[in-house]
């Protein structure tokens, strides 16, 4: 079934709503090819139907969220954040808290994590920098708006073609168990992570503060407004020198004069919230 013109502005509202995504006219073949079946499968005669009724059923809203939402991903995606995060964001967390209360502490969030690996990505190379990693408190959060995607992110099972898509050798031989149709994460890395539901449209209550917090890939999808209340809701909840890590193809330019880029090992990363004091001459 294809979406009418005067159908979608209704849609497009009701998606915004649900998870932020902008959508318009120029987006009708999205609307046909991942709301389509919905329509069709639940029986009703058009996508104004089908946004009605959505509007009072949280199960076709998850539907929609799931459908909609897109869970494309694959292990260190585009590397240099992995390397920024390795070589220079969690060396100087390091030596800034050295001392301090909470000396050994690290919290990170991947946001909007999809099935789960970039957190693990993430665990990986914190196993790697810390040889003694049992003896420091580590949490890494992965959250994301599906909960089918969170369902496979917590079960850390990857089919064959997950696994080759950015997984070296090494790192599947150290970290990743065999089974029949596919792999599983060792406990090592699965018991540094956690996942749980997140709307990044919402109220993060309850939420951090964290050390670093990878959001990357998903505010392209969003309006102007939706993307600058997110970014600065994020700084917020990252503490004072806390990184803030986006996608390859993201720019913060514009948003507030407190996202200065960084650039380091190839990766464009963010300290939001650091006070540098100016050097007297």
């Amino acid at each position: 079934m294809n979406v009418m013109e005067s159908e979608i502005p209704a849609i497009a509202q009701l998606v915004r709503e649900l998870c932020g995504v902008a959508l318009d006219k120029t987006k009708a073949y999205l609307i046909d090819s991942r709301l389509g079946c919905l329509v069709e499968e639940y029986g009703f005669p058009s996508f104004a139907d089908f946004c009605r009724a959505a509007r009072a059923d949280q199960i076709l809203k998850n539907k929609i969220i799931d459908a909609i939402t897109t869970q494309e991903t694959l292990f260190f995606r585009d590397k240099s954040p992995f390397e920024a995060l390795q070589h220079k964001m969690i060396p100087e967390l390091i030596d800034f808290k050295a001392g301090t209360i909470h000396s050994k502490r690290i919290r990170i969030w991947s946001a909007a994590c999809s099935t789960g690996q970039e957190t693990y990505s993430i665990a990986m190379v914190l196993c790697e920098l810390l040889p003694d990693i049992a003896s420091w408190d580590i949490n890494i959060l992965g959250t994301d708006i599906s909960n089918e995607a969170l369902t496979q992110a917590s079960l850390g099972r990857y089919s064959d073609y997950a696994i080759e898509r950015g997984m070296t050798a090494t790192m599947l031989a150290k970290y990743f168990i065999k089974e029949r149709d596919g792999y599983r994460v060792k406990d090592q890395i699965r018991s540094l992570v956690r996942f749980d539901r997140c709307n990044l449209i919402k109220p993060f209550n309850g939420i951090g503060p964290f050390d670093v917090i990878f959001c990357r890939n998903v505010a392209i999808y969003f309006d102007e407004e939706v993307k600058c209340d997110l970014f600065n809701r994020l700084a917020d909840r990252l503490l004072p020198k806390g990184w803030l890590v986006v996608g390859s193809s993201e720019s913060l330019t514009g948003i507030d004069p407190r996202f200065v880029p960084q650039h380091h090992c190839r990766a464009v990363i963010y300290q939001p919230n650091w006070k540098r004091v100016p050097v007297m001459v």
